[in-house]
């Protein structure tokens, strides 16, 4: 029997640490690439996780709210080394970014009165209408496949472009919709199939009987995890008081940890809609400049609201410097957006392999991907209306020209996600250097 047909032995903690804290450094590409170098990795080469073992758990964060990616390196991580294998797999996918993210946060912030660094954030505006308009198009290719699904996304739009209903009553009711839909329309509300198995693998490692769920397990990681969510938000408010814009993002981000499905571009129009325009914490310009950011790092997209919760707490400090704002306010929002993913996880873990195929579920969250797309239609226009009619006035036509360009270099010539940004990070740069 060839090496290669021989299951490998179970790797020690060391050796999965170390490649934990390398899939946060290399997580680029969204969670598409970043669950795609995880089945590379240890379904392929590695081979700690079968195939089908792998799907499984990919299918069960799907239907989880929050980042699907960082919950499938928990959950691999607690299957391979319990507790401490899934917090060192989830908070290493995360870890790196948090860093980069707050250096170059307080670079925007810091630095945002020379010219040089406002003109490359301008030519990045350019790149997020691009990225969020193939984003609309690359799901909806995927998510609308009948009649009553486009109809699905039309609806959301219009609910939350015209009417301002919330993003968390469309998810609920597109859900709902799936669940029953399959089973009296089961053409119009289709399952969503598996993500293909890989053929002909070698025979991955043998890992014991998973942890049962009894009652004391679920009762003790229940109290654990909200304990460990919420005394951190309390601590703030007795701190700085409720009032304070740090304890209000605590409270905010927390809720938004409980909906975030179908991915970030989903949540992020209601976290721009919420922080935008109903607290004030920052303006749409901000919120587009921090979208470009986050893509830039490694780790989950949703890092964007760490960048939310620096730029919301250096521009309302408080009792704080602007600095010491930002920083509770980046940690806080940071830490209650991802708090949550290891509670839902510990606790679903143990049922994840039983789980298998869930049609009525598969359904609902084929209809919350149709509603989706509508709401991300809403944060691209929004953004775009925002950045090509600035409230300095008149028309935005170097942006205008921007997004076209980049839009069509990734559609029509498959120009990745970083060169398309630094390519109009540096244009920006030179029509400042070129008009100075």
């Amino acid at each position: 029997m060839s090496h290669d047909e021989t299951p490998p032995t179970m790797p020690s903690f060391a050796t999965a640490l170390r490649y934990w804290l390398k899939l946060g450094c290399i997580s680029f590409g969204g969670p598409a690439g970043q669950i795609a170098i995880m089945h590379k990795e240890l379904v392929e080469k590695r081979r700690w996780i079968g195939d089908s073992h792998f799907l499984h758990a990919l299918n069960f964060c799907m239907l989880l709210p929050g980042p699907e990616a960082q919950q499938l390196a928990t959950y691999l991580g607690w299957r391979l080394h319990g507790a401490k294998g899934g917090i060192a797999a989830g908070a290493l996918f995360v870890l790196p970014s948090v860093f980069i993210l707050f250096g170059l946060s307080w670079l925007y912030m810091a630095g945002g009165h020379l010219p040089w660094l406002a003109a490359i954030f301008h030519g990045l505006l350019g790149a997020v209408i691009a990225v969020v308009a193939e984003a609309v198009l690359r799901i909806g290719k995927k998510a609308l496949k009948s009649p009553v699904l486009w109809g699905l996304a039309t609806l959301s739009f219009v609910a939350i472009y015209f009417f301002q209903i919330s993003f968390v009553l469309i998810i609920l009711g597109a859900g709902w919709l799936g669940y029953v839909g399959n089973r009296l329309l089961p053409k119009q509300f289709p399952a969503g199939k598996g993500h293909g198995a890989a053929k002909g693998h070698a025979p991955a490692l043998a890992l014991p009987p998973a942890p049962r769920a009894t009652w004391a397990r679920t009762l003790t990681i229940t109290v654990l995890c909200l304990s460990l969510w919420w005394l951190p938000v309390f601590a703030i408010a007795a701190w700085l008081g409720w009032g304070s814009t740090q304890a209000q993002q605590g409270l905010f981000f927390s809720k938004a940890a409980l909906v975030t499905f179908g991915g970030a571009y989903a949540v992020l129009p209601y976290v721009a809609q919420q922080t935008v325009e109903i607290h004030g914490w920052l303006s749409h310009p901000q919120m587009m400049s921090g979208l470009a950011l986050a893509e830039t790092t490694p780790g989950p997209l949703i890092m964007v609201l760490q960048f939310v919760g620096f730029v919301g707490g250096w521009q309302h400090p408080g009792a704080l410097t602007p600095l010491a704002g930002a920083t509770v306010g980046a940690l806080i929002t940071t830490w209650v957006t991802f708090l949550p993913c290891f509670l839902f996880i510990f606790l679903g873990a143990p049922h994840i392999e039983k789980l298998g195929e869930q049609p009525r579920l598969s359904a609902a969250l084929t209809a919350i991907t149709a509603a989706v797309v509508g709401v991300i239609l809403n944060l691209g226009v929004k953004f775009t209306t925002h950045a090509l009619w600035p409230a300095s006035g008149g028309f935005d036509t170097f942006t205008a020209v921007l997004a076209i360009a980049a839009f069509i270099a990734m559609q029509r010539f498959k120009a990745g996600l970083m060169p398309v940004i630094g390519a109009c990070a540096l244009l920006g740069l030179a029509k400042q250097v070129a008009f100075a």
